[in-house]
Parts: structure tokens; sequence; C-alpha cells
């Protein structure tokens, strides 16, 4: 058995898909041809019955009466008598089984068990039908009719007889057979045809597999995720549903691919600026130790800051590129209710680190977000840093947060419209900017946490000059009972 089913699990879907259906109408067509057949032996044995009735009633009743006693005062291994059923097997039958039979009976019945008792027990108005044999073994149909006790020539009472009558089934399982044969023959043909068309239709319904099949291959030897399947547009079925998830995967992984290419190109044209002034620092260090040229204390110094400056800007944005790469599902490990309240107060105090020179208003409420809780921080902290970047000496910083609506408000040169659509894009800098540090990446990491804790960030033209970032969180004033607020 386990061999025949791993035979069928190594077909072809299609061939397993006909073998379905052959099976499926092979079972029905069974069904089918086994009921009828029946029906039809039902209806045939019921005629045979209504032929057998015949002259069971009425004065037939009284001469039946007459024949059986007449019969059993002259039985003897040579039946006597004329009987009442002509071309029938007919015969006596008494209680004790003794058996004498009409002369004009074709044969005799073997009589049953049956027979004795109904003849014993039954009443005269009952009759008994049975399938049994003749003297030769041929198959008959047996009628047993009581007839009550008999009486003799000298008045007394004899024993309880009745008449057995009986019918060849020869023409009948002729008939039978010839039904079943041609049941037979006809599921015979309908298993085959049944397959047939089952393989014909696994193979027009397999037909966009088969499509979809061989685009998977061609992305997987290609690497070409611009492959797309046709789907027609008012196709429902799940065919048509396979086949729009496969185009929207590849066009998922074309995206990703060249956001990744993207990041990829940006990362390491970014790196390079650093890289090239961190490598001409230190060859100018190697090459005062190697020539035994000192460098002037003063260029040496500037020369050692210059490099710890690069060394910053890389591990700022390595660190920045770590963020980006992380996977949703990492994130979503760490996500928490948390308190933008407490978030923003630790974010302020690195701030105030950062512009000692600048003065930053901060007027906040209690507000609780679901969120990654260093993601969120990290994010408020770059907002601020961009506000202290471009705020002048001695400038004000405006932080306020009311209702989960968090505004940072610096008083600096602002930011040109034009430029305003690509200020979270990766590694994007205004021209005015390029020569102040930072990798380009901090408005991106702002944006992707902010939307990945359900809120929106944007960013525009303050009135009065100056730049103003608002991000809007989802939330309530007091945290959910179940999920206490993150300790930050």
């Amino acid at each position: 058995m386990k061999r025949v089913v791993r035979r069928y699990r190594s077909l072809p879907i299609r061939s397993r898909l006909a073998l379905l259906v052959a099976a499926a109408v092979a079972f029905a067509v069974a069904a089918v041809s086994v009921t009828c057949w029946f029906i039809v032996q039902g209806k045939l044995y019921e005629q045979l019955d209504r032929d057998l009735q015949r002259g069971t009633d009425g004065p037939q009743q009284v001469r039946q009466m007459q024949q059986a006693q007449f019969a059993l005062d002259n039985c003897s291994q040579t039946s006597q008598g004329t009987g009442v059923f002509r071309g029938n097997y007919t015969q006596v039958v008494t209680e004790s089984g003794k058996v004498c039979v009409f002369g004009d009976s074709v044969g005799t019945v073997e009589v049953a068990r049956a027979d004795e008792n109904a003849i014993k027990n039954a009443d005269r108005d009952k009759l008994y039908f049975r399938n049994g044999t003749d003297d030769d073994g041929n198959a008959v149909r047996v009628m047993t009719q009581p007839l009550g006790a008999t009486v003799t020539q000298t008045g007394e009472t004899g024993p309880k007889v009745g008449i057995l009558v009986a019918v060849s089934l020869k023409s009948t399982q002729s008939t039978l057979n010839d039904l079943a044969l041609i049941l037979l023959l006809v599921s015979g043909v309908g298993v085959l045809g049944a397959g047939a068309a089952g393989l014909a239709v696994a193979r027009a319904g397999l037909r966009p597999v088969d499509k979809l099949t061989e685009a998977v291959e061609q992305v997987a030897r290609t690497e070409d995720l611009n492959i797309r399947i046709p789907v027609e547009e008012d196709a429902e079925d799940e065919v048509a549903r396979l086949s729009r998830s496969f185009n929207s995967m590849t066009s998922s992984l074309a995206s990703s691919r060249e956001l990744q290419q993207q990041l990829i190109a940006d990362a390491g044209h970014e790196l390079r600026t650093p890289l090239t002034s961190l490598r001409t620092n230190i060859e100018l260090l190697t090459r005062s130790e190697e020539t035994g040229r000192p460098i002037p204390e003063a260029d040496r110094k500037a020369l050692l800051a210059s490099v710890k400056a690069q060394m910053t800007e890389l591990a700022s944005l390595i660190g920045d590129l770590q963020e980006l790469s992380r996977s949703e599902s990492q994130r979503g490990e760490r996500v928490q209710v948390v308190s933008l309240e407490d978030t923003v107060e630790s974010a302020l105090r690195r701030a105030r680190l950062r512009g000692p020179e600048l003065t930053i208003d901060a007027s906040l409420e209690p507000w609780y977000t679901r969120a990654e809780p260093a993601a969120l921080e990290r994010a408020v902290v770059n907002i601020l840093d961009n506000a202290v970047k471009f705020s002048p000496d001695g400038g004000t910083v405006e932080v306020r947060l009311n209702e989960g609506v968090l505004t940072v408000r610096d008083h600096g040169p602002g930011i040109p419209a034009e430029e305003l659509p690509h200020v979270f894009d990766r590694f994007w800098r205004s021209p005015s900017a390029r020569a102040l540090p930072g990798s380009g990446l901090g408005l991106s990491i702002v944006a992707r946490t902010v939307q990945q804790a359900g809120g929106e960030v944007t960013l525009g033209h303050a009135g009065g000059g100056g730049t103003i970032a608002t991000v809007r969180l989802p939330g309530a004033p007091t945290p959910p009972p179940e999920a206490p607020a993150a300790v930050l």
C-alpha cells in the first residue's frame, strides 16, 4: 500500500487529477450500475410472483384443495393428478415434508424447512416466495400457498398441506446476466472516457500553473525579477489570484533589490569621502614618522582632530546603515508601550549637550504609544539634532508635545520649497548642508520609525522663519492597564 501511495505521489499533478476523476466516476458508475441491476432484478421477481399468484383466489382455491386431496390419495413415486399451474413445477407438500407431484408438473422442487413451517403455522390467505432449486439443481422461483388440513375419503381430518408452485429462473437469470454485461461495458467506457476527459481538463486547468512554473524557473535561472504573468482583469479564480500574488511578489522583490542596490551605492559613495580623508591624514602622520620630519604641533593636533571626526562620522554612518538594514520582524519583537514624554525628555538631555549655546524651550504632556523604545528615541534625537545643527548661535529651539503631536521648531535658515519633497530620502542632503557633518540618513530613519509606529512625520516652513518638524503618533494620555509604560 505504501508503495502505491509513493508511486501516486510521484505522478505529475495532471495525472493525479485524471486518476481522481476516473476513480470518482468509476465509483459513481459502479453505484448506479449495482443499484440499477438490483432494481431490475426486483422488478423481474415481482413479475414472476404475479404470474405465480394467478389462480390463487376465489373458486381456484377450492379446486386447488380438491387437487391436493386427490394427489395425496393417489400419491406414489410417479406423480398423479392434474395440476392447475400447467407448464410449471407443481406439487403438494404436507407439514411433515411429504411431497406429491402433480402429473403435469415439469419437475420436482426441493422442499425447504421454511415451506414446512409455513404450511404448518400460516393461514391460507398468505403466500410465501423464495428462490430455490429443482432436483436437477436448476434455479427456480417458488411460491408456497398453505391450504390447511385435508379431509380423507372416510371423513377424517388429514395433515395440513400446501401447494408449491415454481417457475424456472433460467430466462430471468439470462436477462440479468445480459444486463450485468451491458452495465459492465458501459461502466468501463464511462471510466475510460472520464479518465481521458479528466486528463484533458487537468491539462487545460493547469496550463496557467505551467506558465507560472516556467516563470518561476526563469526567474531562478536568470534572476530577472521583471518577469510578469499575464492575468485577465476580471479573472477571480485561484490560479488568477496565484498569478497576481506572484507578480506582486516579483515586483516587491525587484523594488527591494533596487533599494538595496541604491543603498549599497549610496553607502559606498558616502563612505568614500570620510575614508579618503581618513587615509590622507593617516598617510601624512605616517610619512612624518618615517621621514623624521615632525609636523608642527598645531597642524598635528588638527590632523588628529580630523581623524577623530572622520571616525565618528564613520561610526554614525555604520550605525544608521545597521538601523536601516534591520528587518520588520526584528523590530516587531521589541515593540512595547512607550512613554513619549520620557522619550523626548531623554532626547532633550542629549540635545542640550550638543548645543549648549542654544536655548531649548520644552513643554511636554503625557502620551503613551506603541513603538520600539530605542528606535523612537533615536528618531527624536535626529529631529532635535537637525534643529540644533541649523539654529544660529544663541538661538531658541521650541519643543512641544500635546495630545500625541510632537513639534520641534528652530529659527534657522529653513529649507527651500523645492527641497522639501526630498528631505526624507536616504543619503539626500541639502546643497547648503553638505559641508556640515552628517550622513543624510537621519530623517530617513525618522520617517521609517514613525511609520512603523503607525504615525506620520512632516517637515515644513515655520511662520516667521525657520523649520518646524511635526510628528503625530497614535496612543493615549494614560498607559493601558495590561501594558505598563517602558522605563527609559
